[in-house]
């Protein structure tokens, strides 16, 4: 399969790499040093599932030099998803799909509003991991998988291809009747990092701090309460299921949204938190939590985007 990965960090690095050592035709869409170091040294990943390498990357900076592919995998974070779509049309053939695996629920209805509804399916993954050096990836937790499905009912027949591509690459890949229940059940398991991004402190103090994991439970909850006027089905052990991945971390583990937050990068404040806010005041369902969390943390975003001045 002829695969563009755009994005080449902890997620497009990971699985980008995964299917380039086995064998499929993978380009990625990097930037910078760690373009610079891919293209001279290779990609190295450090994995709990054994430490990999490929020692001859396909990457770029410019998607104009890649053509049509049979897949992109969108692996930018979810506030770079209007720059990325903008530069994806010279990688889209007529029967590309493009896949999202950003944290979120808007992820998907971003793109298709970009490049039409036709190609682009709805999906997300599980992975712990993050640059650790310019051409190194470190995958430190949580079994890797991606969970996608189709958006239109002409893409149905093309999902058992990229399913059959991502597992020959040893990548546990499901495929779900309904996308909207899996990306609402993440969302639900990323609680425990913007409850993490306002206290800045990592998984093994949040779970043990009761005050912390009565915050976690509140925003949870909050989640739940805006996902049931959505119509979405969630689980019922859902909840527990959340709670005890957040048990199985290091406890040391921080998420992508709090490392962003705590190191003045912009953020996923918005795709986390201020959505929720913005569903719940649609519905009429009150979110006092993710409110005050990204109310609290929105001047800090701002002046990361360079949108307000430290001293204005």
């Amino acid at each position: 399969m002829r695969i563009a990965v755009v994005g080449a960090g902890g997620v497009g690095g990971y699985f980008g790499g995964r299917l380039a050592q086995a064998d499929h035709d993978v380009t990625f869409v990097a930037r910078g040093e760690h373009l610079k170091a891919m293209l001279q040294e290779g990609l190295r990943v450090e994995s709990i599932n054994g430490d990999f390498a490929v020692s001859s990357v396909q990457a770029t900076d410019n998607p104009d030099d890649i053509g049509a592919v049979d897949l992109v995998i969108i692996g930018v974070k979810a506030w770079q998803i209007a720059e990325t779509a903008a530069r994806l049309s010279p990688m889209l053939g007529l029967d590309t799909l493009v896949l999202p695996l950003q944290n979120g629920l808007e992820a998907s209805s971003q793109l298709a509003a970009a490049l039409g509804p036709q190609s682009v399916l709805g999906g997300l993954c599980a992975i712990y991991s993050f640059i650790t050096a310019p051409g190194c990836v470190r995958h430190m937790g949580i079994d890797p998988s991606v969970t996608f499905g189709a958006l239109q009912l002409s893409q149905a027949g093309r999902l058992a291809e990229v399913q059959a591509a991502l597992r020959q690459a040893g990548i546990t890949a499901n495929i779900a009747s309904d996308i909207r229940v899996p990306l609402w059940e993440k969302f639900l398991v990323l609680r425990w990092g913007v409850v993490g991004a306002v206290s800045r402190v990592p998984a093994g103090v949040l779970r043990r701090l009761p005050q912390a994991r009565d915050m976690i439970d509140q925003a949870s909850h909050e989640v739940l309460a805006v996902a049931k006027t959505q119509g979405i089905d969630m689980p019922a052990d859902a909840l527990p299921r959340s709670s005890a991945l957040l048990n199985s971390l290091p406890a040391g583990a921080t998420t992508s949204l709090q490392r962003d937050v705590m190191e003045g990068r912009p953020s996923e404040l918005d795709a986390q938190a201020g959505a929720l806010v913005r569903l719940g005041e649609q519905v009429g369902v009150a979110t006092p939590l993710h409110a005050f969390i990204y109310h609290s943390l929105l001047p800090m975003e701002m002046q990361a985007r360079g949108e307000i001045g430290g001293a204005n």
